[in-house]
């Protein structure tokens, strides 16, 4: 039996595989979980999303699997611990964004979950190629800003677009790619 079709992204790593047809583009809620994502995002800045992926187990323990209260009480015992621990990207500065941004979850006068949502395009046009798929939006660039008036950090615009994609804000699967057809 042959692999079924995937967006081009996809084919190069088991992680990827899996991240592409179980969660990429598959509406998310909750606040831990889009915590997370909004996180691992911005720790992605510069990376490969790969290692990202392969360092996600890592990620869940060492922040608290990404409970925004646990994580805005970390200290700087805890960001030494984080700076030492080879389990995840070890940088200092989207350590303390991410605890620094689970203060700002707890001061939103709504729910992280509905403040993201707020920014899904009401249509969003499905790409027929890679090439189509943006890096930003109106959209993205409308939630980075808000973000940014809220205080959060390492919250670019193509920050909250790769968000908007994983989270399932936005479809970008590709025509030809197996998911098109499944919800």
């Amino acid at each position: 039996m042959s692999e079924p079709l995937r967006c081009s992204w996809a084919g190069s790593a088991p992680e990827y595989i899996a991240y592409h047809d179980d969660e990429w583009g598959r509406p998310l809620h909750g606040d831990p979980p889009l915590f997370e994502r909004l996180s691992l995002e911005a720790f992605q800045s510069g990376l490969s999303w790969l290692i990202i992926l392969r360092k996600r187990p890592g990620f869940r323990s060492a922040f608290a699997g990404f409970d925004p209260a646990a994580v805005a009480a970390f200290g700087a015992e805890d960001v030494a611990r984080l700076l030492a621990d080879a389990g995840i990207v070890r940088n200092r500065a989207k350590i303390e964004a991410t605890i620094h941004n689970a203060g700002r979850v707890l001061a939103l006068d709504r729910p992280l979950d509905e403040l993201l949502w707020s920014f899904a395009p009401v249509t969003h046009a499905r790409p027929a190629t890679p090439a189509d798929v943006p890096a930003v939006s109106p959209e993205s660039t409308a939630m980075a800003k808000e973000l940014k008036r809220r205080g959060f950090r390492f919250v670019g615009p193509t920050t909250c677009y790769a968000l908007m994609q994983a989270a399932g804000l936005v479809d970008d699967h590709v025509a030809g790619c197996w998911r098109v057809a499944v919800p």
